[in-house]
């Protein structure tokens, strides 16, 4: 049985810190879940791993408009549905089949199970906003279990 690592980043808002793309490494995926902020962010995250991204509630420039406000990835037989703000949820998870939700935007790393969904949100990798931490996150499939953890950077 193989596991399938994916890499997920959010909220970089132009900002893309040595020690996130070091976490990134080793992953078999990266999904970046809105507000990037700068285009030369996603060429530098699809040299690490194939890149899954969606436009967040700050990416109004022309580079920006290519990307979709939403994405459903099927990975391992898990469905998974991509949004920048969890808020803007407009569908029932489970009922849609899904497996994860991620999304960003809050800046706040959460990690939760609802109706057996699992909801993860990396949290903010940019730069630092109020007291939060700088985070990314990382699912690994292994077999039929997600382990989804959230790694802090030391910054």
């Amino acid at each position: 049985m193989s596991n399938f690592t994916i890499g997920i980043i959010s909220d970089t808002h132009g900002l893309l810190r040595a020690e996130a793309l070091l976490a990134l490494r080793g992953s078999d995926r990266i999904i970046h879940a809105g507000d990037i902020g700068d285009p030369q962010i996603l060429a530098e995250l699809s040299r690490i791993a194939p890149l899954t991204a969606i436009r967040g509630n700050i990416d109004k420039d022309a580079w920006a408009n290519r990307l979709p406000e939403t994405e459903v990835l099927e990975i391992a037989d898990k469905s998974f549905y991509i949004l920048h703000d969890r808020n803007q949820l407009d569908l029932d998870p489970k009922a849609a089949g899904f497996a994860v939700v991620i999304s960003g935007h809050s800046h706040k790393p959460n990690i939760e199970v609802i109706k057996d969904v699992l909801y993860f949100n990396p949290g903010s990798a940019g730069p630092r906003r109020f007291k939060l931490p700088v985070s990314v996150g990382r699912i690994t499939i292994v077999g039929d279990r997600l382990q989804p953890e959230i790694i802090n950077l030391e910054v």
